[in-house]
């Protein structure tokens, strides 16, 4: 088939991967891309490209598919590295078309107006998937290929580099589209071993992390003919729904965690890649590998942090449908006491926050159970949001994995925009905020179902409790904080704040039945502090 350019064949690959909002920003080495797309599709022209990776990323988590950015050649792509990085660690799937300078001036170093040395070796770093587009019967071929890249678990994000000389000529496209993966086939005698395990099991745990997110079924009936204790990684909360009385969740570091892993006789582990910020620092002590059943469609991870005799290289959904005839019932006072701790370790936690419970709660009690909850790294979500804020399905669980701080704004974005039908909170600190202030902007201007919960401690509050109990001062942590009230003024935004916790439940209900977007400022300095202040598990070395 025929295409008058780039663009226009752009928008028939994206119908046909079912996107119908694209994030990025509007460049001479992308005009022809933006434009299409801006004509028979939804364009957000956001504020900064590593915001487009942010949003294209959520989407695509929101709607449990794919979603797409478009940046500029140069400094363009390279401001949405840092996000095509998080993709990455994440293992969610995003298609970055991004520009390039015109074909004949590739790789001659004379200074062609953003220009960098070898982009594609750089996307090729931050990136699953790199391709650059050399003739115009190859980018429709080239850009499906990309997505089916980022599609396939595990996923992560696919890069396309477009020269714009090639973005303005006619395509042409013969609509190819590439063959579906093979899921790797189970191994036997690993699975026979495996199961013979499990059927041996009293008192089971089981892990599951993002890759667990594409087998619910199959681990809910898992959990439930076993009897076990889920934990979870971040990645995996929601993949059975929290509220499940055998889902104890992302607290395997807590004592009563440590305690029921030290006690139990078979671990079964879905698709985790045991993180530092999950396992203590690597400190966490997890059942023999003779007691550990790995699964992992990634073969490098099998093994790779915690040794396991039972390794077995599947599709999640494939082995653990498998493994579900040999599953036999634990001992009743085994799920009894993974039931208690599953109350005790929320409950404790729920104790050490202090006045910031009513604000947890609160956002339980008037979201719906399909609301997008979108966090960034700061104390809040830390020390909560990833753990005692429960999470009824992967698509509601939206935060960054690889850790980096600012990417939750463009996160809420993202996610506000791929499910408009239902409510979105995006939990961040005014440290994190300021990363991308300028987001506001894109949020007043979209109008987003979007509650942008912002907690101002005056900086960077994680770090700041470092410091305050190994330093002897503190570098770098106090920063100017704006009058959010003004802000949202100055943005055009609805502004509320929370300085009480009285105040929780009826601003939270406001700004959540609200229909568009609304600033609301968490006065932590008047609200009160934790009971323990929280510092992240990372070693520091002490004389």
């Amino acid at each position: 088939m025929r295409y008058d350019n780039g663009g226009a064949l752009l928008v028939a690959v994206l119908k046909e991967l079912g996107i119908d909002t694209v994030f990025g920003i509007v460049s001479v080495h992308n005009l022809p891309l933006v434009e299409a797309v801006d004509r028979e599709l939804r364009f957000v022209p956001v504020r900064h490209e590593a915001s487009a990776v942010n949003a294209a990323d959520a989407y695509g988590r929101a709607r449990g598919g794919l979603g797409c950015a478009l940046t500029s050649t140069g400094t363009g792509a390279g401001n949405a590295a840092g996000s095509l990085i998080e993709a990455l660690a994440s293992g969610t799937s995003v298609l970055h078309v991004t520009g390039q300078v015109e074909s004949e001036f590739l790789g001659s170093g004379r200074g062609f107006i953003h220009e960098t040395k070898d982009q594609l070796g750089m996307l090729t770093a931050v990136s699953k998937h790199a391709v650059s587009v050399s003739s115009t019967d190859e980018a429709g071929r080239l850009l499906r290929e990309a997505a089916r890249a980022a599609l396939t678990a595990p996923g992560g994000p696919a890069s396309v580099e477009w020269p714009i000389d090639l973005q303005y000529a006619a395509q042409t496209d013969d609509g190819d589209t590439p063959r579906e993966p093979v899921r790797p086939a189970l191994d036997p005698v690993a699975l026979a071993a495996a199961g013979t395990l499990l059927s041996t099991a009293r008192r089971p745990l089981i892990w599951a992390g993002g890759g667990a997110n594409a087998a619910r079924a199959e681990l809910a009936a898992l959990v439930e003919a076993t009897g076990a204790g889920l934990l979870t990684s971040n990645s995996g909360r929601g993949a059975v729904p929290e509220d499940h009385p055998q889902v104890i969740g992302n607290f395997a570091t807590t004592p009563d965690g440590r305690a029921l892993l030290a006690d139990a006789d078979v671990l079964l582990t879905i698709g985790t890649h045991f993180r530092s910020n999950e396992t203590a620092d690597y400190g966490l002590a997890l059942p023999g590998a003779d007691r550990h059943i790995h699964i992992d469609v990634d073969a490098a991870a099998l093994g790779r942090v915690y040794p396991a005799a039972h390794a077995l290289h599947a599709d999640a959904a494939d082995a653990l449908a498998a493994l579900l005839p040999h599953a036999r019932t634990a001992e009743p006072d085994w799920t009894l006491r993974v039931a208690r701790v599953r109350e005790d370790v929320r409950a404790t936690l729920h104790d050490n926050i202090g006045p910031q419970a009513a604000i947890c709660d609160a956002l339980r009690a008037v979201l719906p159970r399909d609301a997008v909850i979108a966090r960034d790294v700061t104390i809040p979500s830390s020390s909560w949001g990833n753990r005692l804020l429960e999470m009824y399905a992967p698509e509601s669980n939206v935060f960054p994995r690889g850790g980096g701080i600012g990417q939750g704004l463009g996160m809420g974005i993202g996610a506000a925009l791929a499910a408009p039908e239902r409510p979105t909170v995006v939990i961040v600190g005014d440290g994190g905020l300021a990363v991308h202030l300028g987001e506001l902007l894109t949020v007043a201007q979209e109008r987003p179902r979007l509650t942008v919960l912002v907690f101002n401690d005056g900086g960077y509050g994680v770090l700041r409790n470092m410091q305050d109990r190994y330093s002897q001062g503190r570098s770098g942590v106090d920063l100017a904080t704006p009058d959010f009230d003004l802000l949202a003024r100055a943005c055009g935004l609805p502004y509320l704040r929370i300085g009480d916790a009285e105040h929780a439940r009826p601003v939270l209900e406001e700004a959540v039945g609200s229909a568009g977007p609304v600033l609301v400022e968490v006065d932590l300095a008047a609200l009160g502090p934790m009971k323990n202040p929280f510092t992240p598990p990372v070693k520091i070395p002490t004389a």
